[in-house]
């Protein structure tokens, strides 16, 4: 029996702003996982029919946006999804019609081909697959997470490890987007972003969330309706584009959903409630927005022009963006930054992860034991970051795939350490000086994408973890929180905000090149006294 009967074909892996798009091949068999392409062609250029079968992971762009025009093209070959992925599918035109799978039940979708749903967390109705080929010698298992988490979500449970003990697939397609990164946990991050909130709204200010029309939406909607430091508050929750017809889904969608989902349900809306404080409604028409003088919150898409909202209540406003459009999306974070300094409003970001971070990845890699491990899904750093842990390097046969590549996969009893991975590591030295401590390091970390969030403000913070010193970039709220807070040790530098000619942040020295401008507290130039 040949070793060589799974191989890996990229068309997209989802490094950057491109989607995920793999040609998995088992033996004879041809499936494609997900199809998040804008441009089908390098699929048409195949052949007639360039697979024999589709699997959907879940409704976000990055993985379903090319199902349409694929089926268009080859409405002959099936596409399999989970109930909940289908109607989300067909809420954003995505596709009209696909076989629906049911939960961890093996099925034969062809000869000697089965395939098993689980579900993956990160939003309702994502999936992973078990894809089992057999073999007169033996069955070949493929397990493709498509995106993941292990943790529990306000209406989304996790991936349970203890479903999938015991599967031991040969191959691991693992998303893995935010690389070696750790988090503090869910209930943690859900507890700072409710603190963030109720710190603007107690300055009087509103909040406007741009969100995606499905996902991290409608579990802020949900954390706000259910939390109990918002539980009776007298608060207008506004709901406003096609974020409305998502959250009339998932209602509908209600059995599909978590027992304790349902349970909170039927003793309150989830979603519409003009009675029961917080109110949450929804805009009836756009143009007229019928809020009151208190501070509101409104969630809308992710749109191109917010002037609308800032023109429609008193006050200030702050926008909240996820941390991730900072880290992975560059260019989508100063989009939104565009769109908020002409009216001189500030943009805040929060941390309410919708991935697993690098220690639940690890975890899930530990307890599934593949021979092959191919990462997708996340700036090329961040996977090489995970395929350079030497715990992986010494169990496992790595990949990081490229646009355009085949990963032959053979299977057998030795193991073959992978050639040529990319290393994540920078040499410096230290030189202890009377009063400080300077580390220097190679110009080469700053190639990184990370480097611009470290070195943002010019002012780290430093912490012993273990036998290691770990170094992070301070932010400039956070700087300006220290400021308030009275911790006067992260500001005895040279910066604005200790600048004699620093009023109301802005600058009245006549010989900074700063002078007349408006200047962060963090902020520093030569004139400074």
């Amino acid at each position: 029996m040949s070793q060589n009967l799974l191989s890996c074909l990229s068309f997209g892996v989802g490094h950057d702003t491109e989607g995920i798009c793999l040609l998995l091949k088992m033996g004879n068999y041809k499936i494609l996982l997900d199809c998040g392409l804008i441009d089908i062609n390098p699929l048409k250029k195949s052949d007639n029919s360039p697979v024999d079968l589709v699997f959907c992971s879940h409704a976000h762009r990055d993985h379903a946006q090319g199902l349409s025009l694929f089926h268009e093209n080859f409405p002959q070959i099936p596409i399999y999804s989970s109930k909940v992925t289908k109607e989300f599918l067909k809420l954003q035109d995505f596709l009209p019609l696909c076989h629906v799978l049911p939960w961890r039940s093996p099925v034969e979708v062809a000869p000697n081909l089965t395939i098993e749903l689980f579900p993956s967390g990160h939003l309702p109705g994502a999936s992973s697959i078990l894809l089992t080929y057999l073999t007169s010698s033996r069955p070949y298992k493929v397990f493709y997470t498509g995106d993941f988490s292990l943790s529990k979500f306000q209406l989304v449970e996790g991936l349970s490890l203890e479903e999938l003990r015991g599967i031991t697939p040969d191959v691991l397609i693992l998303e893995a987007t935010y690389g070696t990164a750790r988090h503090p946990h869910r209930r943690q991050q859900e507890k700072k972003l409710i603190q963030q909130i109720d710190d603007i709204l107690a300055s009087e200010g509103n909040i406007l969330f741009p969100v995606p029309t499905l996902g991290i939406g409608q579990e802020i909607l949900k954390l706000l309706r259910s939390h109990h430091q918002f539980t009776g508050r007298d608060l207008d929750i506004w709901v406003d584009g096609k974020l409305i017809s998502a959250c009339d889904l998932y209602l509908k969608l209600l059995r599909e959903f978590p027992s304790s989902v349902q349970n909170f349900a039927n003793h309150q809306s989830l979603f519409w409630d003009e009675q029961i404080c917080p109110r949450m409604r929804h805009f009836a028409e756009k143009k007229n927005f019928p809020l009151k003088e208190k501070p509101c919150i409104i969630l809308t898409d992710q749109i191109e022009d917010f002037t609308p909202y800032f023109q429609s209540h008193p006050g200030n406003w702050t926008v909240l963006i996820p941390e991730n459009l900072t880290l992975f999306f560059n260019a989508k974070y100063h989009h939104f930054l565009a769109l908020t300094q002409p009216q001189n409003v500030p943009l805040e970001t929060y941390l309410l992860a919708e991935h697993s971070d690098g220690q639940n990845t690890t975890q899930l890699i530990h307890n599934l034991r593949p021979q092959h491990l191919i990462f997708v899904h996340g700036k090329t750093e961040y996977l090489t970051d995970l395929a350079s842990l030497e715990e992986l390097q010494n169990r496992y046969q790595l990949h990081i795939p490229t646009i355009g590549t085949t990963i032959e996969l053979p299977i057998g009893e030795r193991f073959i350490r992978p050639q040529n991975l990319p290393q994540a590591y920078y040499e410096g030295e230290i030189k202890e000086e009377e009063n400080e401590v300077i580390i220097n390091v190679s110009r080469e970390i700053q190639k990184d994408i990370r480097w611009h969030n470290l070195a943002d403000t010019g002012i780290i913070e430093a912490r012993w973890q273990g036998n290691e010193l770990v170094l992070r970039g301070l932010s400039q709220r956070e700087l300006f929180r220290y400021k308030n807070e009275g911790q006067s040790n992260v500001f005895d530098l040279d910066c604005c905000g200790n600048c004699l000619y620093q009023k109301n942040q802005q600058c009245y020295n006549p010989d900074s090149p700063l002078s007349g401008l408006k200047v962060p507290f963090e902020g520093y130039c030569p004139a400074f006294e």
